[in-house]
């Protein structure tokens, strides 16, 4: 997979085929959260692949998703994490997407649906005993095919030199700038990655041997939103040959009346 092209084109699927996974494409996927199960227990993260999504689908209709928009397909993974703990749901946004991606790769639709609605006891009539830490599903199978003539909606994208700053927060980063340091492209298309409302909320400050990830705080700050542009960011800077991870700081900062979480740092 192409991870720019990915981006770029990367859409949620909101209907799926009436159809199950095959069993060979249903393995790979409970393989492929073995192993981020595996590797996200550290943050307090445990993903669950459920066959059968009728179910869930027909109890958190009108109540899951945004508004309430609940979006049906044959399986769903659900996420647990520690809302308390913001390492734990920036991990969640990281390794959700790293699932996204893999499924992708397979050919199989997904879909985020927030939990934040719904309360402890409907969650145990649909998940079981202890499930009060399912905070989000992903909604997954294969994507009906959509109209050749149907016009996708379009998201714009702040540009470049509106996202990127240079030493701090008064100097913008200019295109040749970033060119010159071998970082144009993975800004250009880190910019397609999804967020919360398409608020976008992110900046970086390119220090001369690090760059800093911050988060606009605008007093609804989603730190789910964190780990996804992370997440993207670590892969296309490998792209770039850069091989590095996040450093989580989680600090607070402010600038002309503006309030910003510095979420992490990355060596470059």
């Amino acid at each position: 997979m192409n991870m720019m092209n990915f981006l770029k084109t990367r859409k949620s699927t909101r209907e799926f085929k009436d159809k199950p996974l095959t069993e060979s494409d249903y393995k790979k996927i409970e393989d492929i959260i073995a192993d981020i199960n595996f590797k996200a227990q550290q943050h307090l993260i445990k993903m669950k692949l459920y066959e059968y999504g009728k179910n869930i689908y027909k109890n958190l209709k009108g109540v899951a998703g945004y508004s309430g928009v609940m979006i049906e397909s044959p399986h769903y993974i659900a996420l647990e994490n520690e809302t308390s703990k913001r390492e734990s749901v920036i991990y969640s946004g990281y390794f959700m997407e790293k699932v996204i991606t893999e499924l992708n790769n397979l050919g199989v639709g997904t879909c985020w649906i927030s939990l934040s609605n719904v309360d402890s006891e409907l969650k145990e009539q649909v998940f079981g005993e202890d499930s009060s830490k399912v905070n989000y599903l992903l909604a997954i199978g294969y994507p009906k095919p959509k109209s050749p003539f149907a016009q996708e909606p379009f998201s714009e994208r702040i540009g470049v030199e509106e996202m990127v700053y240079i030493n701090n927060l008064d100097k913008n980063a200019s295109i040749s700038e970033l060119e010159n340091r071998g970082l144009g492209d993975l800004f250009f298309y880190v910019r397609f990655a999804p967020s919360t409302l398409n608020k976008q909320p992110w900046r970086f400050i390119l220090h001369e041997d690090y760059i800093e990830l911050l988060l606009v705080d605008d007093g609804n700050i989603s730190y789910i939103d964190a780990g996804i542009i992370m997440y993207y960011f670590e892969e296309l800077a490998k792209i770039q040959g850069i091989n590095n991870k996040w450093e989580l700081v989680l600090e607070q900062i402010e600038h002309k009346d503006q309030k910003y979480i510095i979420v992490g740092k990355y060596k470059i």
